[in-house]
């Protein structure tokens, strides 16, 4: 999943002469702790912080997210398959990134957000809470 991000937010291996690099923030979880995750880190220069044991406030933004997405997806339906449940979390992504209003980005989608940072260098400033 982290190289399908990467890929489509067409992220280069950072280039260590201008000290940019990727971070990507976790829990413990058992994904996050793998060989194949440490490799993958390793080998596109991703920088794997963990956050301690118990604190989730550490990892903010992932839980907003989840609550989110708890709130507006999963109870709003009832799920009689996996695939229904894999289309509806699918087309609220789809809503999430590319039509949802997001406060912390200046009330503009990520993809949206995102797009204008790429192309005009927006000020991470102008985002709220970022």
């Amino acid at each position: 999943m982290l190289q399908e991000a990467l890929m489509r937010r067409q992220v280069s291996v950072p280039d260590e002469e201008d000290g940019t690099s990727i971070i990507i923030r976790s829990d413990n979880g058992p994904q996050f702790v793998s060989d194949p995750f440490g490799k993958f880190c390793k080998l596109y220069k991703v920088y794997h912080e963990r956050i301690p044991p118990k604190t989730p406030d550490l990892n903010a933004y992932i839980e907003s997210f989840h609550s989110v997405i708890e709130r507006e997806c999963y109870q709003r339906y009832t799920y009689e398959c996996f695939e229904e449940a894999y289309y509806r979390i699918d087309e609220y992504m789809d809503f999430y990134n590319n039509r949802r209003f997001h406060g912390s980005l200046n009330y503009l989608p990520p993809k949206k957000f995102h797009q204008l940072y790429k192309d005009k260098g927006y000020p991470e400033e102008m985002a709220v809470n970022l």
